[in-house]
């Protein structure tokens, strides 16, 4: 990856949106190259995809919580098991498995409170292999959906 793929990554990343047309013009290519390289980068895994990112208030998910997970047993098929599990419940935006104690974080997403502690009840508390559960309130966002930072200093 060269410095004119990260700044193809990085207008992509700012504006999902652009034109081929628009990318190219400011990444300083003409059409064809930067469409090639453009295709090249999707293929080579650098681009996973292009979605929206929402408001999530506005669309009536205003509540998040962050969710610790300390899991009782720790094989493969338990693990393998828990985050299939995980996948499949759509209030959980984020899941990251970690080193040391706890050692998963989820980050959920729910209309309020009530919904919350249900999820937490009915489909957290009984996942496959888990132990214990913590959970914090999220009170503000302050750096939210960043794009990667491409400059390796």
């Amino acid at each position: 990856m060269d410095e004119v793929d990260r700044k193809i990554l990085a207008e992509l990343q700012d504006n999902g949106r652009l034109t081929v047309t628009e990318l190219a013009a400011r990444v300083r290519l003409s059409l064809s190259p930067c469409h090639r390289r453009l295709r090249e980068l999707e293929r080579g895994g650098a681009i996973l995809g292009y979605r929206a990112v929402l408001d999530a208030g506005v669309v009536g998910l205003a509540f998040q919580a962050l969710v610790f997970v300390t899991m009782r047993q720790e094989d493969r098929d338990t693990v393998a098991a828990f985050e299939q599990a995980l996948v499949d419940i759509p209030q959980v935006i984020q899941a990251q498995r970690l080193f040391g104690d706890p050692d998963y974080l989820l980050r959920i997403a729910t209309a309020d409170l009530e919904s919350f502690q249900r999820l937490y009840d009915e489909k957290l508390a009984t996942l496959p292999g888990v132990q214990r559960l913590s959970s914090t309130l999220v009170m503000k966002h302050v750096v939210h959906e960043r794009a990667l930072p491409l400059e390796h200093r």
